[in-house]
């Protein structure tokens, strides 16, 4: 009884279950999805754009590295304030790029049966694995994080390092992230459905790995033609 209530009143639960019962509603009322395809489209929009952005923190986080490392050996000068700041910006990019990168379809796959099945196959695994692992994960994250940064920015917490930074902005980029990955956990569900449904076209058509080998040496080769 009291593993049912804490399931009935978890806020993961009930916050899947209210995701659930509006892309559900929403099929319902709109048998077409264009609304739905239309939250999905500014969903991908936004984690485009967050993902185009963040992708120069790679850049800023190298400059710094050197630059300490620079004035390291020339000067014999270094702060952990220059180390986190170069944690914090790889951190930065690697979080709130994961939607971004979830949305072309480029997390690492390990492949062993999914090439096998057909196309319509495979859609259902990639369904069942956005709704049963992604988002419960996602949405988990978010749910508990928000206390988490919460109490760290009420409480100004420091590194623990001499000469650190503070802590609360890196775990707000932790929620940050999760919320990007959650939000387009939603996207691609929409997107699934409408694929299986006839109403747009596949945006990530399957290219098994040795199709791909082929496909990359044949671009070279023309390249090299070229």
């Amino acid at each position: 009884m009291g593993l049912f209530t804490a399931l009935y009143t978890s806020p993961v639960l009930l916050t899947l279950t209210a995701i659930a019962l509006f892309i559900v509603a929403a099929m319902v009322l709109d048998p077409r999805m264009t609304r739905l395809m239309r939250l999905a489209g500014a969903i991908d929009r936004l984690n485009a754009f967050v993902g185009n952005w963040v992708s120069w923190l790679i850049l800023v986080s190298i400059l710094v590295s050197a630059g300490n490392a620079i004035i390291r050996k020339a000067f014999d000068m270094s702060s952990n304030a220059w180390l986190e700041l170069q944690w914090y910006l790889y951190g930065g990019a690697f979080l709130l790029a994961a939607a971004y990168t979830l949305k072309q379809n480029e997390h690492i796959r390990i492949d062993i049966v999914y090439g096998l099945f057909s196309r319509r196959v495979q859609h259902w695994i990639d369904l069942f694995g956005h709704i049963f692992f992604l988002m419960p994960f996602a949405v988990l994250m978010s749910v508990y994080l928000v206390p988490y940064v919460s109490r760290s920015v009420r409480s100004g917490e420091m590194s623990t390092n001499a000469g650190g930074l503070i802590i609360w902005p890196a775990k707000a980029l932790l929620l940050a992230g999760f919320l990007l990955l959650a939000l387009q956990g939603v996207s691609e569900i929409i997107k699934k459905i409408a694929v299986m449904r006839g109403r747009m076209d596949d945006p990530n058509p399957f290219v098994s790995a040795h199709e791909q080998a082929k496909l990359e040496a044949e671009a070279l080769a023309d390249e090299v033609r070229g």
